[in-house]
């Protein structure tokens, strides 16, 4: 008997390693002191700009989004959805990625599809000015069935500490604007699996009349990242409060980051819901209560604004083609009203 008899081949993860390590030489940051392959990462962060810096950290997978993927033969969208995702995590603090590291797990080791995942991983870690300075990956049979796998992928950031959100001032009358998703994100892929293909009996290549493409892609649309709409927002301190609507969806996710004595009323006719959303709630059916619990709705980040400021953070947020809605306001109370 040997390791490989037992379901892990070695040489195939080397070879995944090799393959990662060639991806990653050309995007190498300065800095980055450590090479892929090491026990550890090793990082010099650089907090130029920053009075007082705190560290901002965050850890997040993708969920069943993979089964789609796998279903798909798609396999290099995932890795990204997963670095947008932490990324936003720590952007509603008021923090800048620094670093991201990922976990990996298979149940057959396959060098070109981790090398394909890894692609979409490093893609965005390049987009967001984060590099991937190390991560792990463990092929586990037994664990998972031969052609699945899972991701795990952790972040840390940087934040001054007179920035971090939420601010204290959030009050009555503050604007709640929202940011557009592409679709699901990352969340709910529970519920629409089970609505959208084992209840409907729909197919991954299947093209509803309702979709502008298949359902394998509007269940791959990804996740975005609103850090580079963000950002420059947050050094001009337009910005209360963050909440990026995930697991949760806007009951679970707004009140995070407002304080006691408040709530929010969501209008939920303010913006446009996209097709694949609609598709899942007469599938189920769905109530539309469930839906907002589950899904974001077409709304990936919602922002508070001083009521004040409101048209100026508009204004800036067009002129980087964003598409902010007005969504609603900041009450007193408690919890989140859909109107």
């Amino acid at each position: 008997m040997d390791y490989r008899a037992a379901g892990v081949d070695i040489a195939a993860a080397d070879d995944a390693k090799e393959r990662i390590k060639r991806l990653l030489s050309s995007r190498k940051s300065a800095s980055v002191l450590s090479e892929i392959g090491s026990f550890g990462g090793v990082f010099q962060p650089d907090f130029s700009g920053m009075k007082e810096p705190v560290l901002v950290s965050s850890t997040d997978g993708v969920g069943t989004k993979i089964r789609i993927a796998r279903d798909c033969g798609v396999h290099d969208t995932v890795g990204y959805d997963l670095v947008a995702h932490c990324v936003n995590d720590i952007l509603v603090q008021g923090a800048r990625p620094l670093f991201f590291l990922d976990y990996i797990a298979l149940g057959r080791m396959d060098p070109a599809r981790v090398e394909l995942i890894v692609r979409g991983i490093a893609r965005a870690c390049e987009e967001f000015s984060c590099p991937l300075i190390g991560g792990e990956t463990a092929e586990m049979p037994g664990t998972y069935a031969a052609d699945d796998y899972d991701l795990a992928g952790f972040i840390v950031g940087a934040a001054d500490k007179a920035r971090v959100l939420p601010r204290a001032d959030v009050v009555p009358g503050d604007l709640l604007l929202g940011l557009p998703s592409l679709g699901l994100h990352t969340n709910g892929y529970s519920l629409a699996r089970k609505v959208l293909l084992e209840k409907q009996g729909l197919k991954v290549s299947d093209r509803p009349a309702s979709l502008p493409g298949t359902v394998g892609e509007a269940l791959l649309a990804p996740h975005r990242s609103y850090f580079g709409a963000l950002w420059p927002e947050l050094q001009q301190d337009r910005i209360k409060a963050l909440s990026h609507i995930t697991g949760g969806g806007f009951e679970g996710n707004l009140p995070r980051v407002l304080p006691k004595g408040v709530g929010a009323r969501i209008e939920t006719s303010a913006w446009p819901v996209p097709p694949i959303f609609s598709l899942i709630a007469e599938g189920g059916p769905v109530a539309r209560d469930e839906m907002f619990r589950t899904f974001n709705m077409g709304i990936g980040m919602i922002l508070v604004a001083g009521r004040d400021i409101a048209a100026q953070l508009e204004s800036s947020l067009r002129a980087r083609g964003e598409t902010p809605f007005r969504i609603g306001e900041i009450v007193a109370g408690e919890g989140v009203t859909l109107e």
